[in-house]
């Protein structure tokens, strides 16, 4: 008898010990690193220091391992080493973090029809070097550099988990969609940790797992764009969750009275040239920096089109092309919960 009670003794006190941690008291803590070449910056909710620090300490070191993968300035990255092979006729297998995000990026290059390119690489370092020494480059290298680049010259090996780049000097630029991954991915290991209230950021693109306590949701500023008369910020309210921004506030070159994105066009091989800001909400980080480029690159009218036609996502657009401010919304940014800011 006595045994039996001691039985049901220990499962109602395991019964009880997931009530009693969920109603300790949550502190917030928040968390910021240098990791790819940016800041990332980890806010959370946890019952102590300890914990918060150890969450935040495994998130970290997920996305220092996936920099080793990623990156296009590590000439011996993952990536870099790929990028080495191309118009070798050789068929490279990858690690799953890689493989899954070319997977996720050439699904959303045939989507746009090529607005989003990953293979848009000799292109990006053109322009770099453009913005750096401040002039334009010549027609001919552009021309050059544009021949290099193309989805469709990024084959993938679905059975092997393997790809190849089919013509020389290719180059991958991950810039558009890595930090995105290393975001979510930066989610799920504060989950296994047991950290199921944050919010990730990784250069202003961010995921939110569930809302702050008593919150509807991480409270989240659209900037306005960096210009006279523009519409003022908006405030929404994220959760579960991702949001990305595009634009050229912060990288942009002026040569000759034009100011000059550092998003190119892999159409034209040029920068972009209409002054704008793109935020879009979607059920993950990667979707929404997929369709941010996207609008970026094919303009609100046709960027939209792809915002209507992907469950759960929403986008603000405001560009100025030329004299005028021009703001569009998708129809489902007027439901996302919003507060004054």
């Amino acid at each position: 008898m006595f045994r039996s009670f001691l039985a049901v003794l220990a499962a109602f006190c395991l019964l009880l010990r997931p009530v009693l941690a969920a109603d300790e008291p949550l502190q917030k803590f928040v968390y910021e690193k240098a990791e790819m070449g940016l800041p990332f910056r980890i806010s959370m909710y946890a019952p102590d220091e300890a914990t918060a620090k150890a969450a935040a300490d495994a998130a970290y070191e997920r996305i220092a391992v996936l920099n080793s993968i990623f990156s296009d300035y590590d000439s011996d990255s993952e990536l870099s080493r790929l990028s080495q092979t191309s118009g070798q006729g050789k068929v490279v297998p990858v690690s799953t973090p890689l493989w899954e995000v070319l997977v996720r990026a050439q699904k959303y290059a045939e989507r746009s029809d090529g607005a989003f390119d990953i293979t848009v690489g000799p292109l990006v370092s053109l322009w770099r070097r453009a913005r750096h020494k401040q002039e334009l480059p010549s027609p001919e290298s552009i021309a050059e550099m544009k021949a290099r680049v193309g989805y469709k010259n990024l084959r993938l090996d679905p059975e092997h988990h393997a790809a190849e780049l089919l013509i020389p000097d290719m180059r991958l630029d991950l810039g558009a969609i890595a930090k995105n991954y290393a975001v979510e991915d930066a989610v799920r290991v504060l989950k296994e940790h047991g950290i199921t209230r944050a919010l990730v950021g990784g250069s202003g693109d961010m995921t939110a797992s569930d809302a702050p306590p008593g919150q509807p949701g991480w409270r989240i500023e659209v900037a306005p764009l960096d210009a006279p008369d523009a519409p003022p910020p908006q405030i929404i309210y994220l959760k579960n969750y991702g949001v990305a921004t595009s634009g050229d506030m912060f990288q942009h070159v002026e040569i000759g009275g034009k100011r000059y994105s550092h998003i190119v066009d892999p159409r034209t091989g040029y920068g972009l040239t209409d002054h704008s800001l793109v935020t879009v909400v979607a059920p993950d980080c990667m979707i929404a920096n997929s369709l941010t480029t996207s609008i970026s690159v094919l303009g609100p009218e046709r960027g939209l089109k792809l915002v209507e036609e992907t469950p759960g996502a929403a986008a603000h657009v405001v560009r100025k092309p030329g004299d005028k401010i021009e703001v569009f919304e998708s129809s489902r940014w007027k439901d996302m919960p919003k507060a004054e800011p």
